[in-house]
Parts: C-alpha cells; structure tokens; sequence
C-alpha cells in the first residue's frame, strides 16, 4: 500500500475526537518504572497527544515517531524543554521497520499500528526494548467494517475506480480481533495485559462532517494517488459523500458517527 500524503490541518480539525480515545488509553496506563521516566510516541502524528504524555509524566524524555514529513513539521511547536524538568523530541521513523535504540519505560502508539502491515510481529522487539516492569499501550480504529470503510472500499471497487486507487486502502485485516492482541502480548510474557473495546457515539458539526472526517485519514490515500488528477479526485470525493450522507444521515442536532476504538495495555514483568 503506498505510503498516503496527510494534512494535519485536515487531521486536527476533529482533534478533540480523535485526542479522547488517547486519554482514555493512558488512564489505564501503570505507574512507570523509572522516574524521569523515558517514553516513546510511535505515529506522533502532529504531536498533539505527544503533550498528553508530558502532562502525565513531567519529567520524562518522550520521543514522538512519524513518517510523515507534514506531521513531523507541525510538530515543532511542541519540542523543546517541559515544564517539569524533562523534554520533548521529535524523529523521523518507519514503523514497518522501526527498532527501538534504547530502553523505554512506556512505548505507546495512539491510532496508528492500523496503517502497519505485519505490526504483530514487531512486538517481541518492542517489548524487549522495555524496562523490566515498563508498559506497552495502544489503541487502534476497530471499524473497517462500518459504512465509513465499507463504502470507500465498494467505490474503489467500481470499474470506473478500479484502475485509478486498487490497492491503495486498509484492508479488512488492518487491525485483528481483540483475543489476537490479547494472546500474543500474554504469549510474549506479559504479567498484566488488558485489551477492550469502546464505541464512541461521535455527533459531528457541519456540513457532511464524516466526509470531512475521511479527508483526515481514511480517504488520505486516495486523496494522494489522485493529486496529480483533480478532476478525478473532485469526482471520487463527491461519490463517496453522495454514499456518505445515506448512510450518516443529517440530524437537527448533528451527524453521529458510532466508532469503535480497541485498546491494549500490556506490562512487561519486573
């Protein structure tokens, strides 16, 4: 799947959804190891959720990871001393091939292992590259099922698309049950590992929101592979909102959007 182009001004416009889902992971994250602890951020994203970790931990050294150069940008703003003594960086990682260079007390990753093929089986290095009692946490979008995929997928799928964006979007097998994650963490020697599902009844503001939703990540690759192609793009984005609007429909109060999020907390034996 090629690698998608993201806007984070597009991103961030439903920051406060999509940074809730990150608070609710680390409120069931153990107390660390070490203090100052040392912290890594895997898919950093705009760095955004990176400061919840420096709220949470003042102290500590945290590392964000991402791919992406647009993200790694607006992340600027962010780096730099904390205000409890520890500090804020930022690098350029491939989490396909990342290893960690060092001991970390938490390695988290805040909706972004969905867009890694393979990611299972780079657990045993990660959590190698734990501190005895450090903790390893994500969450993941559990909804490629829902219309919002399953609509973009059947489009992609027409004869008119086929040609233009195969290949391009997450498949069904982007993000596996929770008894897989729950499973192999606890094969790999987890002491305690907690792994659950929440849905989030997300009421958008605004004129086709759950479009403008897709623009910020589910809809990215395509959004890439047509840049060069407009007229096609235009046209590609005003067929999946047709699709959109039928199956979110409108209310007096706003658009809802249910979204299913799957977490995991695993921690490393002390």
């Amino acid at each position: 799947m090629p690698a998608a182009t993201w806007d984070p001004a597009q991103y961030l416009r439903h920051a406060e959804h999509r940074t809730r889902p990150f608070a609710d992971l680390l409120a069931r994250v153990p107390a660390l190891p070490r203090d100052p602890a040392r912290i890594a951020d895997l898919g950093c994203g705009p760095g955004n959720v990176t400061v919840q970790l420096a709220e949470r931990w003042p102290a500590a050294h945290i590392t964000g990871y991402d791919n992406s150069p647009e993200m790694l940008a607006r992340t600027e703003e962010y780096a730099g001393p904390t205000s409890g003594g520890g500090r804020l960086d930022f690098a350029h990682a491939d989490l396909t091939t990342w290893v960690p260079p060092q001991t970390y007390d938490l390695i988290v990753s805040n909706a972004a292992l969905q867009w890694v093929p393979g990611h299972l089986g780079s657990f045993p290095a990660w959590l190698d590259a734990l501190a005895p009692g450090g903790t390893f946490a994500f969450q993941v979008p559990h909804n490629i099922d829902a219309p919002l995929h399953a609509l973009l997928r059947e489009l992609a799928a027409t004869a008119r698309w086929k040609g233009r964006v195969e290949g391009v979007l997450r498949h069904e097998d982007s993000v596996h049950d929770p008894l897989v994650y729950l499973d192999r963490l606890a094969r790999l020697g987890c002491r305690e590992v907690d792994v659950w599902e929440t849905a989030y009844l997300q009421v958008l503001a605004g004129e086709d929101p759950v479009l403008d939703w897709a623009k910020g990540t589910a809809l990215r690759p395509v959004l890439t592979v047509l840049a060069e192609d407009p007229e096609a793009r235009d046209a590609f984005v005003a067929e999946y909102r047709d699709l959109l609007r039928g199956a979110y429909p409108a209310q007096s109060y706003g658009t809802v959007l249910p979204f299913r999020r799957l977490f995991a907390v695993a921690r490393k034996a002390g």
